[in-house]
């Protein structure tokens, strides 16, 4: 059940989920949802904050969250917030929540928190009071039987019921969200928040204030005093998303947080204890990660107790069949088309591919593939893979018919381009590109890269 005031919240919720419940019930009203959760009895509850025109208190959220928890305490609820907002979310945690999402959201980070809140949904129904139980190899989200997913999954399974910290290497799009929430999942703190946090979608000189918090005056703008995710995720798993992006200047401050167990928000001189199980991830190259002026090692050597690297696809291309085949099935049910099939031939291009966006491409490939392809059996083609590409564009040369101008197939390239050359790092990629890191991003996911 969602509960929002905003339709076009809804709208969009309800397509990012119907995909994973048989049914998506909306609510505009807390009065609405009061009603409406005795008579659905919902497996998880997305419940935003604010209800009345320019309210930012949360009053009315978090006294539905109350209700709904004193109903039913085993009821699984994600509390919807703004970016400003992670007192809110905190607050909400205290009180009960599960998770909490933020708004804009990410279709991946909105399925992953409703994912995992559901999966502590049942744990609690099943056993309540207890620790949920280890997940299964496929329920984690990751697929694949392939030797190097084999090592994964076995490095999982002993590194989750500890409280080492772990780092998780690998290059975009290979799955390390999805491995960072499987180690949350099967540890003693399940049954507490993942906070996250990605370092490379924050202005760095923001990076300090969402990590640690700030007091009211601390700088221009800090009119009131904030939370940082770290205190947030007290009791829980700190997620450190693209850990390569923290500044040099900050990286001896988050260390002795971590040493000392201990967070200082910005602008104070009270240090706050905080009990966090770290992990960390990034898509440096291990080089790259062990270059002292990239990256502090003191830092390295506290994040990196358990170290886990996922494979990318073209080193485990058995695994392409079975994923085109989770993908293709999911999709049709969300769009309510029939389950297609592969062309003679299809299955092998496809595994033959080189998917420089890793599982995150062949995802928004498998969507497309659905959505695009008639009742005919998807070729590679419907998938976007040619046998071989158009040339590329010479402003210098005479232009041909064969010269492919379409910008968006060009512009595709020249990231792909822009992306191996470089080895995947994308603050080099992006200056290659003369974009900015966001701008490179948004490329990418508009191109299912």
């Amino acid at each position: 059940m969602v509960v929002d005031d905003d339709p076009d919240i809804l709208v969009a919720a309800r397509l990012a989920l119907r995909g994973l419940f048989a049914g998506v019930t909306t609510c505009t009203t807390p009065e609405e949802a009061r009603r409406v959760v005795e008579e659905v009895s919902p497996d998880i509850v997305l419940l935003d904050a604010n209800f009345a025109r320019g309210a930012t208190d949360a009053v009315e959220g978090l006294a539905l969250l109350d209700d709904l928890l004193r109903a039913d305490p085993a009821l699984p609820v994600v509390m919807i917030t703004a970016h400003a907002g992670i007192h809110v979310a905190v607050e909400a945690m205290k009180r009960g929540a599960a998770d909490f999402v933020a708004k804009p959201w990410s279709n991946d980070r909105l399925i992953a928190a409703v994912r995992t809140a559901a999966a502590l949904g049942a744990s609690r129904r099943a056993t309540p009071g207890a620790t949920p139980p280890p997940l299964p190899v496929g329920d984690s989200g990751l697929i694949g039987g392939s030797p190097g997913m084999a090592r994964v999954h076995a490095l999982i399974a002993r590194a989750a019921p500890t409280e080492a910290n772990v780092l998780i290497l690998g290059e975009n799009g290979t799955g390390k969200e999805l491995v960072a929430r499987a180690l949350h999942r099967q540890s003693r703190r399940a049954e507490r928040p993942m906070v996250t946090i990605d370092l490379g979608a924050i202005a760095p000189e923001l990076i300090d204030s969402e990590l640690f918090g700030h007091v009211k005056g601390a700088f221009t703008d800090a009119r009131a005093d904030r939370t940082g995710r770290i205190e947030a995720a007290d009791g829980g798993t700190l997620f450190l998303d693209e850990i390569g992006n923290l500044p040099l200047h900050l990286q001896p401050k988050l260390l002795t947080a971590l040493e000392q167990r201990r967070v200082t928000p910005v602008g104070s001189n009270r240090a706050v204890p905080v009990d966090i199980r770290v992990i960390a991830a990034t898509n440096l190259a291990p080089a790259d990660l062990r270059d002292p002026r990239q990256f502090r090692q003191d830092l390295l050597f506290r994040l990196n107790t358990v170290e886990i690297e996922l494979p990318p696809l073209r080193e485990r291309r058995e695994d392409v069949a079975p994923l085109i085949d989770h993908y293709l099935a999911l999709n049709a049910e969300r769009y309510g088309r029939p389950r297609p099939t592969l062309a003679p031939g299809t299955a092998e291009a496809l595994a033959a591919a080189d998917w420089p966006g890793n599982v995150r491409a062949l995802r928004h490939a498998a969507e497309r593939a659905v959505i695009l392809g008639g009742e005919a059996p998807l070729t590679a083609a419907d998938f976007g893979i040619v046998a071989a590409p158009a040339p590329a564009f010479d402003p210098g040369a005479v232009v041909s018919d064969t010269v492919d101008l379409n910008l968006d197939r060009v512009e595709r390239r020249l990231v792909e381009a822009a992306l191996r050359k470089h080895g995947y790092n994308i603050s080099a990629a992006a200056a290659e590109l003369g974009l900015s890191r966001a701008a490179l991003y948004r490329r990418m996911e508009k191109h299912g890269l």
